[in-house]
């Protein structure tokens, strides 16, 4: 505990790790919610509910841990956590678990009202943890600007999982503006839903872990993933991904932030016609396979910002399209 930290729980009882409102209360925490406190207290009271059987709160423990995570040691961890609200009866850490586990027969069986009290163990258990950082084969198609495809990056049930979790909660996609705001603009109709630290899941972490060592990145230099929805005759027009140093407000996210280096998309779905990625100056249009993936850089070897790699999102002309996009950092981003 640091140096203050009782004082401050003695002077407001709401930080107390006792009670039904603790997880509540380390919710808000780590929300940043103008409550006295800190997220480090968020946190501990987060793992204080989670000590006393609150499945919320183990879910919320195994992000945590996640989030951190430098080795398999701590993924075992976080995945005890999560193991550990399933059996609280927290519907969606049984369900990250029938997703993640590799033994398709319990994980069937996970997913019935009528489920054995130790499925979710033996579903913790048959998760192949190693698998996710054995990245698969990158073709290479362009070398400058670099671009490379991914045939198969995320199973399928992975895919199906991400786009539940955003479907719900769409909204109008933004573009960075000159200001260094989001704002609404005709050139990007399509809609989108940003995950920040309390939406986050053990799933998801797995594939920002996933990404991460196939761009070569730290998980930290990974900004929040955005899962991006187009509608038929939805598009997000030509437009670059770097942020431009020429621009003050750009200049002012890149000098907090770092340059946005690198894009890593992955396709969801492909039950739509059209929608491909566009880079128009390259003569080059991408679409994958559900699951497939497309990485390319948005700098040169000199971080200066290559506009080669101008680049639109095309409208589907029928169907849906969902894509998963991931913006990565040339250095660490604070943000989940």
């Amino acid at each position: 505990m640091k140096r203050g930290e009782h004082k401050r729980r003695a002077s407001n009882p709401q930080l107390s790790s006792r009670g039904p409102q603790s997880c509540t209360l380390g919710k808000r925490l780590l929300a940043g919610q103008d409550i006295p406190g800190s997220p480090q207290e968020g946190a501990s009271l987060i793992a204080a509910a989670a000590q006393n059987g609150g499945g919320e709160a183990a879910a919320i423990a195994a992000v945590l841990i996640g989030l951190g995570a430098r080795s398999f040691a701590d993924w075992t961890k976080a995945l005890e956590y999560l193991q550990q609200a399933a059996e609280s009866g927290w519907a969606s850490a049984q369900q990250q678990l029938t997703v993640l586990g590799e033994d398709l027969e319990l994980a069937e069986q996970g997913r019935r009202s009528s489920a054995p009290p130790d499925i979710w163990g033996r579903l913790r258990r048959s998760i192949d943890l190693p698998t996710w950082w054995e990245i698969p084969a990158m073709r290479e198609d362009s070398a400058a600007p670099k671009i490379g495809v991914y045939e198969s990056f995320l199973n399928h049930r992975c895919c199906k999982w991400l786009i539940g979790r955003a479907r719900p909660r769409l909204e109008r996609s933004r573009v960075f503006a000159p200001d260094g705001k989001g704002a609404v603009t005709d050139t990007r109709t399509n809609s989108a839903f940003e995950f920040d630290l309390l939406s986050l899941d053990a799933v998801l972490l797995l594939v920002r872990a996933r990404i991460a060592q196939a761009a070569g990145f730290a998980p930290f230099a990974l900004e929040n993933i955005n899962i991006l929805h187009y509608a038929t005759g939805q598009q997000f027009a030509r437009h670059f991904d770097f942020l431009d140093p020429e621009v003050p407000g750009h200049a002012q996210e890149i000098a907090a932030k770092g340059q946005r280096v690198a894009t890593f998309l992955v396709y969801l779905n492909d039950e739509y016609t059209g929608a491909e990625t566009e880079f128009p100056l390259l003569e080059k249009r991408f679409r994958c396979r559900t699951g497939g993936a497309l990485l390319f850089f948005n700098v040169e070897l000199s971080g200066a910002p290559d506009r080669r790699t101008l680049h639109a999102g095309l409208a589907p002309r029928a169907g849906e399209k969902w894509l998963l996009s991931q913006w990565i950092r040339g250095r660490p981003v604070q943000s989940a």
